[in-house]
């Protein structure tokens, strides 16, 4: 691609800090490379709370399993989990040290999807989020930074979660199951980054994560194309989601109790298991949502209490955001948000040009940051007329 764009064929090129000719691409680009926007899908781990396929798994014997599935009952354990993921380190093997933090999303719902005010959406979920406890203090809902990475949280979540456990009878250490496409190189070392971050702040005496590397028709059977739920075989898997529609609701209904599209990724099976799902809080989650659904005439108010639900998923813990799309690194001749943008429908699509400008010079890493300060200024100011609009419309 990048050879394509240099003989002038193409007007953006892609860029991979991770392939064998990107030293060489900085060399004569270096001044020159800019990170696209994050965009609107959310990536995050899931755990499979509800496990009862074993046939893909390291566990050797049953006290494994019962340990395993008690632990990810417990909120404490998976908070440890997801205070102990170096978000940056993951994200590196994809995007390069210096676009890693370029990726990184610490909430299922973009922090600026929507606003209330001069206040974005993560930062409304972030003053309830404070609400849950003290470890939620230093945390920011936000994009760009992993605030969620601390070892010393991690040890101290797990420290609950494991006085909790032994009471229980669990033994440990607690093995997880990770499934990984034995050559899908990036995913692999992605796997493997998020196996030596966990277990170096929890400790192998406690947690090991087991890589189970198979073939790409193997993981999808057990993944996104198992069945039912109850064929999911893994203890912790990737997955991700992107909005239908500018509403915190179009991402926080994934694990709505009776039609949550997620709850599957959870083990869960749509308005069944109920017990599982009381244990995991889940039942009390979706009184946060049929609150907020109700809330039909007021903008502000609506925003304000999806933010209290996704408040409660961070605490859960039942995700575990790690990124995002977008963010890209690229070279291009075209004028930097010339044109039209949506985080939704077909005006966000990346194929349609509507708007779009070119230049005859590449655009400058200089170019394209003060270009980015003044879309993004622009960007709020436009979303909050909008929205002011569309409430006085609803009203």
């Amino acid at each position: 691609m990048i050879r394509s764009f240099s003989s002038g064929a193409y007007t953006t090129a892609r860029l991979f800090p991770t392939s064998s000719n990107f030293d060489s691409t900085k060399q004569e680009y270096g001044d020159k490379i800019v990170y696209s926007p994050q965009e609107a899908t959310s990536y995050y781990f899931t755990f499979n709370v509800n496990r009862q396929s074993y046939n893909k798994t390291a566990k050797t014997d049953e006290a494994q399993k019962t340990s395993t599935k008690e632990a990810l009952l417990n909120k404490n354990f998976r908070q440890a989990i997801n205070f102990a993921l170096d978000r940056h380190s993951y994200s590196a093997q994809m995007n390069g040290e210096e676009g890693a933090d370029k990726i990184i999303r610490t909430s299922l719902v973009p922090y600026d999807y929507v606003q209330v005010g001069e206040k974005t959406f993560g930062e409304l979920a972030q003053e309830q989020l404070v609400t849950y406890g003290d470890q939620w203090k230093d945390v920011a809902l936000t994009d760009g930074k992993d605030t969620l990475y601390n070892p010393t949280k991690a040890k101290a979540a797990f420290e609950k979660a494991k006085s909790e456990l032994q009471a229980k009878g669990v033994t440990f250490p607690i093995h997880l199951d990770i499934p990984v496409e034995q050559t899908d190189v990036i995913a692999v070392q992605q796997t493997n980054s998020l196996k030596q971050s966990v277990e170096a702040a929890l400790g192998t005496e406690n947690v090991v994560i087991d890589v189970l590397q198979m073939t790409d028709n193997e993981k999808m059977s057990i993944t996104s194309q198992a069945k039912v739920p109850s064929q999911k075989d893994y203890d912790l898997n990737g997955t991700g989601w992107g909005p239908d529609y500018q509403d915190p609701a179009t991402y926080l209904n994934i694990l709505d109790a009776k039609k949550g599209s997620a709850l599957k990724h959870l083990g869960i099976t749509k308005g069944k298991d109920p017990e599982v799902m009381a244990q995991v809080g889940l039942d009390e989650y979706k009184k946060l949502l049929d609150d907020a659904a109700s809330e039909t005439t007021d903008l502000n108010k609506r925003y304000e209490k999806y933010a209290k639900a996704q408040a409660w998923v961070s605490d859960s813990s039942l995700l575990i955001p790690v990124a995002s799309s977008g963010g890209s690194p690229t070279v291009s001749r075209t004028v930097p948000f010339s044109k039209a943008y949506s985080q939704v429908g077909i005006k966000g699509d990346p194929f349609v040009f509507k708007g779009l400008e070119l230049q005859n010079d590449i655009v400058t890493t200089k170019e394209y940051e003060e270009a980015l300060k003044k879309w993004q200024k622009e960007k709020l100011e436009t979303n909050a007329k909008y929205q002011k609009e569309l409430a006085n419309h609803v009203k």
